[in-house]
């Protein structure tokens, strides 16, 4: 139903959480409580920042403010810096981002009224303030690229002298990879499409005529998330959903019935409960393709035969893959599996089906599985495929080594590097900065022991 959202819980309870500023601060409404250089901090400030960093429970604790605080005050460090060096704000991102932080909280607490509520201001103001911050934030970000790109190019010498030097137990440990080939063979789609529309039109054509959209919800909807609550989604903003489930609620009226809704989930009937601005709630019954034992039969026969030819060479894994493979990702390049976010051809145990796994994970390199039933990559869930894994290769759990891990080890170096330039470009900034702190944060204990000094008791 939903693209790729996660509703993150603990964002609702930290914000339900946190109780007044007056009641954690003494009666202290709002004030300055730091300030680098031309900018300024107030508590207001850093309430609304924990707010927004979900602490769930721990939203009232004194060491969570301390620890956002000093994250704030490095912000302001490499902001300033950043205007010093006339960097420009990406609006682009900064568009994305606002808009992904307001349909979270719309999301979370119910709408546009709950979130000023919870935030105390009205939605213009908050729009204004959340803007200023993420275009401060994606200023902060590019100084601290301006100051990882004078660090020098490592070399090979640069990641040996590393490990020479490095404790042993801090070096990574590199998990076991499994390099795979596959065989897919995908049921008969179109059939499993058609009666899966049946299904739903039959449900739909009950709602029509009288029964109740929830107690079929409850029956019938294959998204468990919504159909023990009778398929309600709850008020959401419609940039979650896939476009053709939110295109289609957006044009019902409250109380109608849409016609059936095609998604990668599967196919949708939706009831519009409530439609505010670009946010709605609706009630919806998915229904997914289910595929027959004489589907399952028919494929696991076809490669099994495959299966025997292979394994007496009348032709090679690689070629029956590029002749008899269904799926578009693997059989050009001979049944090689690859990750689709990363294109490495590697897995670790927890990036692999657990379908997939299984079947390779008491085989020996070159050793072809029996027929199995996975899933592909499409949709959150994926699609019904049967196919045969062939194990390439294992490379065993060990940790990282100057010859087998260079990239690895590459990268490590170069990200530690960058975090010292990083970190002594701050340090270097607390000492030479005009810097003020609250003496109500003094017995912080902050990472960096330089900001103490610049409490002052007269502040």
């Amino acid at each position: 139903m939903t693209k790729s959202l996660k509703f993150v819980a603990s964002v609702a309870c930290a914000l339900a959480c946190v109780s007044s500023m007056a009641q954690r601060y003494d009666g202290i409404v709002d004030k300055s409580i730091a300030v680098i250089g031309s900018e300024l901090i107030t508590l207001s400030d850093l309430e609304s920042q924990v707010r927004l960093s979900g602490y769930g429970s721990y939203a009232s604790g004194k060491n969570i403010r301390c620890e956002t605080l000093e994250m704030m005050m490095e912000s302001k460090l490499l902001l300033a810096q950043a205007r010093i060096d006339s960097l420009v704000v990406n609006n682009e991102i900064v568009d994305a981002q606002l808009s992904q932080r307001i349909d979270m909280l719309r999301t979370n607490l119910g709408g546009d009224a709950q979130v000023e509520e919870t935030f105390g201001k009205p939605m213009y103001k908050l729009r204004q303030e959340w803007r200023q911050q993420l275009e401060e934030l994606t200023l902060t970000q590019q100084e601290q690229e301006e100051i990882s790109k004078k660090v020098p190019t490592l070399t090979p010498y640069d990641v040996k002298q590393y490990l020479d030097t490095a404790d042993v137990e801090s070096l990574p440990l590199i998990p076991a990879k499994y390099q795979m080939s596959q065989i897919c063979i995908y049921p008969d789609r179109e059939a499993a499409n058609l009666a899966a529309r049946e299904r739903l039109l039959s449900i739909r054509e009950r709602i029509m005529n009288g029964e109740s959209f929830a107690t079929l919800a409850r029956l019938y909807s294959e998204d468990p998330g919504s159909a023990r609550r009778g398929g309600e989604l709850g008020m959401a903003s419609k940039s979650i959903f896939w476009p053709a489930f939110s295109d289609a609620a957006m044009s019902l009226k409250p109380g109608t019935i849409s016609q059936i809704v095609e998604t990668p989930d599967g196919f949708h009937i939706i009831e519009v409960l409530e439609k505010n601005g670009d946010m709605f709630n609706a009630r919806h019954i998915l229904v997914t393709p289910q595929y027959t034992l004489e589907d399952r039969e028919k494929a696991f026969h076809k490669l099994d035969s495959i299966r025997t030819a292979i394994l007496d060479s009348t032709i090679t894994f690689e070629l029956a893959a590029r002749f008899y493979s269904e799926d578009p990702a693997t059989r050009t390049n001979g049944g090689q599996m690859s990750d689709p976010n990363t294109g490495s051809s590697y897995f670790e145990v927890d990036q692999l089906k657990p379908q997939d796994y299984a079947a390779v994970e008491n085989l020996e390199p070159g050793q072809i599985s029996e027929p199995i039933e996975s899933l592909d990559n499409e949709g959150r869930n994926g699609n019904v495929v049967y196919k045969i894994v062939r194990l390439d290769k294992i490379v065993p759990a060990h940790t990282a080594t100057f010859e087998s891990d260079y990239d690895d080890l590459l990268s490590l170096v170069q990200v530690t590097r960058q975090n010292e330039a990083i970190n002594s470009f701050i340090d270097d900034k607390i000492k030479t900065s005009y810097i003020i702190i609250d003496p109500m944060f003094g017995d912080c204990d902050f990472s960096r022991k330089g900001w103490l000094e610049k409490v002052r008791e007269d502040y």
